[in-house]
């Protein structure tokens, strides 16, 4: 970390700043422009990537840049963009990043568009899952084990559970409840170790992942679920 950043954040006072929860990711503050999601900063020799919108705030601002920029920032769903991409490109000069399906909602925005995935590198990837929202899609980074980046296709429902959630705003449940036993065939214990969730992050009682991904993932009844009801 730069050396001048105890002087900034001397100088933000109360400010919370991102909290760093595994070697080199950080979760921001919950953005209340987008109902409270998690955004994520990935810090990575190649290029650092921000997964969905923090709050555009001088803190976060000073934070990312402090960390070396950003390379490209991704945007889970509609429900991850924030008010001011176009200014975060414009400031951070990346790439921005959203599913085909719903890239549309950003006609000021030079956007990068992708269907059914987007291999970032080696070791990132974008995976289209629909369901929660038609553009939804989960970022797979292949260190530490495998971390899934979920938004809100995967949330906490207690410290060591994770489920879909279904909602009066889902898209189509079925395809969400498809795109999750995509996921558990695609992985296994060996390839998916934690899930960062992009909201319900209270659940999680500070330590900011869920781990043991992969059998969380396994467990979940998709016949059950299917006859789940909104709430």
């Amino acid at each position: 970390m730069p050396q001048n950043w105890t002087e900034i954040t001397a100088s933000l006072g109360s400010t919370k700043i991102p909290r760093l929860i595994v070697p080199g990711i950080f979760a921001f503050t919950p953005n209340r422009d987008t109902l409270g999601a998690t955004s994520y900063l990935i810090v990575d020799k190649i290029g650092n990537i921000l997964f969905d919108c923090p709050a555009w705030n001088e803190a976060n601002q000073q934070f990312i840049q402090s960390q070396g920029g950003v390379q490209s920032l991704i945007i889970s769903h509609r429900g991850g963009i924030g008010k001011n991409v176009l200014q975060m490109q414009q400031a951070l000069s990346c790439q921005v990043i959203l599913q085909e399906q719903e890239a549309y909602l950003l006609p000021e925005v030079e956007v990068t568009s992708f269907g059914d995935g987007l291999t970032l590198r080696p070791d990132l990837e974008l995976i289209w899952t629909p369901g929660h929202s038609p553009g939804s899609s989960c970022l797979y980074y292949g260190q530490q084990g495998g971390i899934l980046f979920t938004g809100r296709h995967l949330l906490p429902k207690s410290p060591e559970e994770i489920v879909p959630l279904r909602t009066p705003k889902t898209f189509h449940w079925n395809r969400q409840l498809n795109s999750i036993a995509r996921l558990r065939d695609r992985f296994d214990s060996t390839t998916l170790k934690y899930v960062m969730p992009g909201a319900n992050t209270g659940y999680l009682r500070g330590k900011g992942y869920l781990d043991n991904a992969y059998e969380q993932l396994s467990r979940l009844d998709l016949t059950a679920l299917r006859f789940l009801e909104p709430i």
